[in-house]
């Protein structure tokens, strides 16, 4: 099964002073031993990047040339397949926004959800529960 692969659960799984980060690891080399595919929008890195970079989230946060490398390694990764927005996507992401009455704080997941929707993902790494279960067709795996 493709697992779309949120900004959060990326930055729980790299970062080692984040709490849940001992779980996302568990959770993702539980998927990768299982042959598990993940996908992954580039969205998801520009956010990656500019979280693990902010002292003011971390102790001791990346650097930005470390950012970029580990957000560069998840892209290259034999076990990532790229979902990029389309025409498609955008189209259900504006539906979405009307349907739900989403306002803009959820712009960037509901465009992400719609990317990964049109890519065949039903199921996402992410701890937003609550923001992907909105939608009703995703399994929402967190640590």
């Amino acid at each position: 099964m493709d697992r779309g692969l949120d900004t959060t659960f990326l930055v729980q799984a790299e970062v080692l002073e984040h709490p849940d980060h001992t779980a996302a690891k568990t959770i993702m080399d539980d998927l990768l031993d299982a042959g598990e595919t993940f996908v992954l929008a580039p969205q998801v890195l520009s956010e990656f990047i500019h979280i693990v970079t902010d002292s003011r989230r971390f102790s001791r946060p990346l650097s930005m040339e470390q950012a970029i490398a580990r957000g560069q390694l998840w892209w290259d990764a034999r076990e990532v397949v790229h979902a990029f927005p389309g025409d498609e996507s955008t189209r259900l992401y504006f539906s979405w926004l009307k349907e739900y009455r989403l306002g803009r704080k959820r712009l960037l997941d509901t465009y992400l959800a719609a990317t990964y929707y049109c890519h065949g993902v039903r199921s996402i790494l992410s701890s937003n529960v609550r923001d992907y279960g909105v939608f009703g067709c995703f399994e929402v795996i967190s640590p």
